[in-house]
Order: structure tokens, then sequence, then C-alpha cells
């Protein structure tokens, strides 16, 4: 059973930096699909970055590619969703999510929903 338990929410003003984590058990590292989820009130749930395999392949949401980036601690399996430049258009609560297996995305290019999920942590960004 893979667990995961996410932290590292918080406030900050724009064009602030934020750091999650997602401490992650069974999900094995040589197979593993990790991401990061978000949903703001009212919107849809939205892919935000995923890694697989320990870093082998990473995909981002062109709403965030060259400001967020994830990266996976090789040693504990802890994913990181490093958040720079931040905009208000990012508050969501920030959901670390788990497959086994590659990460999928739809014809669209969305990331999948993935099958393991951990609590949400908040993310604010207001002035």
């Amino acid at each position: 059973q893979v667990h995961l338990v996410d932290s590292g929410g918080g406030s900050v003003q724009p064009g602030g930096s934020l750091r999650l984590s997602c401490a992650a058990s069974g999900c094995p590292l040589s197979n593993c699909c990790m991401g990061w989820f978000r949903q703001a009130p009212g919107k849809e749930r939205e892919g935000v970055a995923s890694i697989y395999g320990g870093g082998v392949s990473t995909y981002y949401a062109d709403s965030v590619k060259g400001r967020f980036t994830i990266s996976q601690d090789k040693a504990d399996s802890t994913v990181y969703l490093q958040m720079n430049s931040l905009k208000p258009e990012d508050t969501a609560m920030y959901y670390c999510a788990a497959d086994i297996g590659f990460c999928r995305r739809d014809m669209a290019g969305r990331l999948f929903p993935m099958s393991f999920w951990g609590e949400g942590t908040l993310v604010t960004i207001t002035s």
C-alpha cells in the first residue's frame, strides 16, 4: 500500500517561494510515478507536475513551467515541489499523488489522476 504525507503549504506574497514535500512509502522508486495536483475553489483539479523513476522523466503543466521544479530524494523517496515566482492564481489546495508504473497523460497532454493521494496542503498567495 502506498502512503503519502504532504506538507509545506502556507501563505506568501506574490513573487515569493514555497517548497512542498511529500513523504512517500510503498511505491518502488524505479517504477513509481509521483505527482502534484492542485484544486482551487470552483475550479477543476489540475495536474501540476510529475516525476517518474526518481527523475528519469518529469512533466510540468504549462501554467507552472519555468517556475516550479519537481524532484525526488532517492534516499527516502520524498518528493519536493519547489515553487518560485508564485502568483495569486497559484492559490489552491495542493495534493501529492502516486501510481505504481508510468506517469500517464490524457489525449490533451494533461496528467492523469493517480491511485494514491495525500491529504493536501493549502497554498495561499496574497498581498
